[in-house]
């Protein structure tokens, strides 16, 4: 075995040396050395091709949100709140209007962020859930507590270590909460933050992989967050870096630091949140300035998924946990200064499936092909303003189907709410909630009356199809007058089941 793999290792280093030096690789017999079948048994082991960079590589800040509705950004038409640092990353360079997660919660969308897989490929369909899985008539997709992120895949942190970068998650991980799923097990030199949602029992805060806060004081999390994330920027100033930084906010149960908490108006938490989550993203691109690293630092900013009760799809129908626009629909915003264009308002579609592609590609890493990637580059779209690399994107929850996404076209597969629906009561007491006292304003959560999205529009068929162009709230159903464009889509549906 052990010669075995010693043959493996030095067949792999001399396909690396080839890339970088050699023409004329026949004359080596490894013409085909990167397309062997024994690759995939190197696991963990440079996957891809030397970089050709410079010695000096491009950070890579990756900002995700969670549950934060496509309507909770000023740039995205909230009117209640202002978000001008979220904002300034889309005017210094692209805001997406139409960019896709591929289901409408967790950890799937996490997984597919970090793998460049639909979930059905890589194989986490539902939410690790540490107490083993509080059951209730609508979150059904809550998983058990020995699930997590399968260890044959390759992640972004992964990829990037690999490439010389310092690499630290901070915030909500969800991929596994077992020691063989934590994120030093998956790439990153450093953790900091929640392996799992702030309502999940037991809320601790994890440093690596000791608990060092139980329970958590919540009001503190984004602020805490926001400091480790300038601590880790000011010691790696001098050399590349892939930070990671999954936020609680806005996740339930909402939480606020008094700097931004406003209890004389009891009916805005989600709004005080919203505040203190813009702020953080305000003093970490303060800091990239000030540390001379704008030009050298790519900025993404988007969400897991649509919202919760609170928040806002922008008019959008639906919301978490539902397939309407309301619940896959996000915001994507990203930047890097001289390279992609200010100011660009892009309408194609593009999904969480993309992220891991197009940053490897901006940083000139090759992805070899057994990686099996789903995701298409963006860099074309954002660097040249081409069409989207997808002739459709698709929509799942668990392991079903449930949408298919060409062009302005939409067609739901499978019902797009839950069964039995979401709750919609005032009076109604949410049975998943973090153990201990450790958030201010309990009482100002918001209710289940307060629906984010439009809940209005035809009834869901079989045939269920929507032009977004001219209806993106999804009231309509259309089939009927395309019969032709359900067929292709349908086709495409069974084509990726």
């Amino acid at each position: 075995m052990k010669i075995l793999q010693r043959y493996l290792l030095l067949t792999f280093k001399l396909c690396i040396i080839t890339l970088d030096g050699f023409q004329n690789l026949s004359a080596f017999g490894l013409k085909n050395c990167f397309e062997s079948d024994t690759l995939p048994a190197l696991r963990k082991t440079s996957l891809q091709g030397k970089s050709s960079v410079s010695s000096r590589k491009p950070n890579v800040i990756l900002i995700l949100a969670d549950d934060l509705g496509y309507g909770d950004l000023s740039s995205y038409g909230q009117k209640n709140w202002q978000t001008p640092n979220i904002d300034k990353i889309g005017t210094d360079g692209a805001r997406l209007t139409r960019f896709y997660t591929p289901m409408p919660y967790c950890a799937p969308t996490r997984a597919s962020l970090l793998t460049g897989k639909y979930p059905k490929n890589h194989g986490l369909i539902i939410n690790p859930f540490p107490d083993g899985g509080v059951k209730t008539s609508f979150q059904t997709f809550r998983g058990n507590d020995s699930i997590g992120v399968d260890q044959k895949e390759f992640l972004l942190s992964e990829l990037l270590k690999e490439q010389g970068y310092k690499t630290k998650a901070i915030g909500k991980w969800h991929l596994g909460h077992r020691p063989q799923f934590m994120p030093d097990k998956q790439g990153f030199d450093e953790y900091f933050g929640i392996p799992y949602s702030n309502d999940m029992k037991p809320v601790k805060l994890v440093r690596n992989e000791k608990t060092v806060e139980y329970p958590v004081i919540q009001a503190t999390l984004t602020k805490r967050y926001t400091e480790e994330a300038l601590d880790f920027i000011d010691k790696n100033k001098e050399q590349p870096f892939f930070l990671y930084l999954p936020h609680a906010m806005p996740h339930k149960p909402l939480a606020a630091s008094e700097e931004f908490y406003t209890p004389q108006t009891k009916n805005d938490l989600y709004a005080d949140v919203m505040r203190e989550l813009d702020w953080s993203i305000g003093q970490i691109l303060n800091k990239i300035r000030s540390v001379g690293l704008e030009e050298n630092t790519i900025v993404i900013f988007t969400s897991d998924n649509g919202p919760w009760f609170g928040g806002s799809t922008g008019g959008l129908r639906g919301m978490k946990a539902t397939s309407w626009e309301g619940g896959i629909r996000v915001p994507f915003l990203v930047s890097w200064k001289g390279k992609i264009q200010p100011g660009q308002v892009i309408t194609e579609i593009a999904g969480t499936i993309d992220v891991f592609p197009t940053i490897a590609n901006l940083l000139k890493i090759p992805i070899h092909k057994t990686l099996k990637i789903d995701g298409k580059d963006l860099t074309p779209m954002l660097i040249d303003r081409a069409k989207s690399p997808h002739d459709a994107l698709y929509t799942y929850f668990a392991d079903n189907l449930q949408t298919v996404i060409s062009g302005k076209w939409k067609l739901h597969v499978r019902s797009p709410e839950r069964n039995p629906p979401l709750p919609s009561d005032s009076n109604w007491v949410d049975p998943v909630w973090p153990d201990g006292v450790t958030i201010i304003a309990q009482n100002n959560q918001p209710k289940a009356n307060q629906f984010p999205g439009i809940n209005t529009g035809d009834a869901w068929n079989d045939s269920f199809l929507i032009d977004l162009e001219t209806d993106p709230s999804e009231q309509k159903n259309i089939a009927a007058q395309y019969p032709e464009v359900v067929k292709k889509l349908k086709d495409l549906a069974e084509q990726n089941k």
